[in-house]
């Protein structure tokens, strides 16, 4: 498919502090080194690395998209004890070079997780 268009525009950042990501009340993920991608009008899209999830809770499944921008993504579904969600996380095994930094991080599709921000500077008062 041919873009008549510029490419979008893409950044990539640090999260300050650690995201928590849940998925039917069970962690799934977190992460310190967490980053987010900024495209376009999209909405930014938490990239965590693969070693911060907990990998009983995953499961590769066959299906692949591609995006020109970042090249070939691969899936796995979230598995929990009475809830599974088919393709609701993403990697780029082998991204675009202008997007390197997130080979071997994971995403996930907002509407199926919940995601918690502990920001860095917070104090722990609940202790």
């Amino acid at each position: 498919m041919k873009s008549s268009g510029p490419s979008p525009v893409i950044s990539l950042e640090e999260l300050s502090g650690c995201l928590l990501v849940k998925f039917h009340g069970i962690q799934v993920a977190a992460s310190s080194h967490v980053l987010v991608l900024n495209e376009a009008n999209y909405p930014p899209v938490y990239y965590i690395p693969r070693e911060d999830i907990d990998e009983k809770y995953f499961a590769r499944t066959d299906h692949t998209s591609y995006c020109p921008y970042k090249g070939d993504a691969n899936y796995f579904s979230l598995q929990v004890p009475g809830h599974e969600v088919a393709n609701s996380v993403w990697t780029y095994e082998n991204p675009k070079v202008s997007v390197k930094d997130i080979q071997n991080y994971v995403a996930f599709y907002p509407d199926q997780v919940k995601f918690e921000v502990i920001k860095a500077d917070a104090q722990d008062t609940n202790l």
